[in-house]
């Protein structure tokens, strides 16, 4: 898209918004017009079933009014009121669903100027939501099919703030319970007047949505294709199998995680002896070499963070291989290290390799035959006839999970770490010397 297009596209669609503004403020006029004392449209005080409504005026009053104001036809008067009850300049008293001007005795009464759509106050959907919970208040539950529809979406789409809402939806219904009956229920018919016109019901068409963003067209039929259909099932299929966290669980999470790992971040504890990135004092390289025979006391407790921890240490997975040995179970943690070996060795080994491990760990009567699952298995075996670097991932993921519920937690308990426990070193921060130097040295 060309510069002169781009332009042209933006100047189009603000010339459009400033062309609707201009429309607004002259439907306003007309609608202040026809408020006046004097020369404005017939109102009185009706009877709305048992409550008293000031300013009320009937649907046939207005309609003449528009037909001698503006000279013309009955019809096209009866249209320019229908677009004012479409703005929510206008709005009925009884028949809240449909949002038409009727030249009869249907009683309107006139918006109050809070609620134009000048004022530019967006629609919000915890507003929204405030509104329903407060009609669901006041009508004990009985809303209309539509807005039962979105109270249950808001209700699921705000749950994390759905509490809040109830509290305002009920402090604003006991602030009108202490209106006069008929302000209350005036305040009632504008505030839902004002949502018709912004939510209206599923399907139906609003004077709002213009512009290049208009949502519904009623000049052409919607036709969905079927890979569209596909696509959207797709979607849905997978927001549904999602996993969803509450972010109170997600925090404590986070909590739990820092306070496990805060002695062994180097931002948050000093490195003992000393931080051999700041001083010439090495011995922590030498204290923590990948085999060392006496590890630390800190790298032995990070083993019992995690079996993740206990295998990424060369030191730890070489006391895990001890421990496993005794218990005759070491043939899960030699399959996971063949994968790892697949998974980062080379790519002319690969196949050899692959060969390796399935007569080793997978074929019948393998001598280290590993016991999972008969589908990872068979996903497994029609990998290895065309290898990869990841042809293994299932079949080690789930003997990673065998260690992670079942031979970890005994081996935290077993004599083996309890003997490297008492093995490890705990070294005391080194003390610098501090040297002075004067002029004749």
């Amino acid at each position: 898209m060309t510069f002169i297009q781009v332009n042209s596209h933006k100047y189009g669609r603000l010339s459009e918004e400033c062309s609707q503004l201009l429309m607004f403020f002259q439907l306003e006029a007309i609608v202040v017009e026809m408020q006046d004392p004097k020369n404005g449209v017939k109102n009185s005080v009706q009877k709305l079933n048992v409550t008293t409504i000031p300013h009320a005026a009937a649907g046939n009053d207005i309609i003449a009014w528009i037909n001698t104001k503006m000279k013309t036809t009955v019809e096209e008067a009866q249209v320019f009121g229908t677009m004012l009850v479409a703005y929510g300049y206008i709005y009925p008293l009884k028949n809240h669903n449909k949002l038409v001007m009727c030249n009869d005795s249907s009683l309107y009464r006139f918006q109050t100027p809070y609620f134009w759509p000048t004022q530019k106050w967006v629609p919000e959907d915890s507003d929204y939501a405030i509104y329903l919970a407060k009609r669901n208040i006041r009508k004990k539950g009985q809303l209309e099919p539509y807005e039962q529809t979105h109270y249950n979406h808001l209700h699921e789409w705000l749950n994390h703030k759905w509490e809040f809402i109830v509290m305002q939806a009920t402090e604003q219904y006991k602030a009108g319970r202490d209106r006069n009956k008929p302000d209350r229920v005036i305040f009632d018919c504008q505030e839902r007047a004002y949502w018709m016109v912004n939510r209206p019901p599923h399907r139906t068409h609003s004077a709002l949505d213009c512009g290049p963003e208009r949502l519904i067209d009623p000049n052409t039929e919607e036709r969905i294709s079927f890979d569209q259909y596909r696509r959207v099932n797709v979607f849905y299929q997978q927001a549904i199998m999602r996993s969803k966290v509450k972010s109170s669980v997600s925090l404590g999470a986070l909590v739990k995680y820092i306070t496990t790992y805060k002695n062994h971040d180097p931002f948050l504890a000093p490195c003992q002896p000393s931080n051999p990135w700041q001083t010439d004092h090495d011995a922590y390289w030498t204290l923590n070499m990948r085999r060392v025979e006496a590890p630390t006391k800190m790298r032995v407790e990070r083993w019992s963070f995690s079996l993740f921890e206990l295998l990424t240490d060369l030191r730890g997975r070489d006391d895990f291989k001890i421990f496993l040995k005794k218990e005759f179970s070491g043939e899960n943690l030699a399959f996971w290290e063949a994968a790892e070996e697949l998974k980062w060795g080379t790519a002319s080994s690969m196949s050899t390799k692959a060969e390796t491990i399935f007569k080793t760990f997978l074929a019948p009567g393998a001598p280290r035959w590993i016991n999972i699952d008969g589908r990872t298995m068979g996903l497994t075996v029609k990998g290895l006839e065309h290898p990869h670097r990841y042809v293994l991932e299932a079949a080690q993921t789930h003997v990673f999970l065998l260690m992670k519920k079942d031979t970890f937690f005994r081996y935290l308990k077993s004599p083996t770490y309890k003997e490297i426990q008492k093995k490890a070193l705990s070294p005391e921060t080194h003390s610098f010397r501090l040297v002075f130097f004067t002029n004749g040295n």
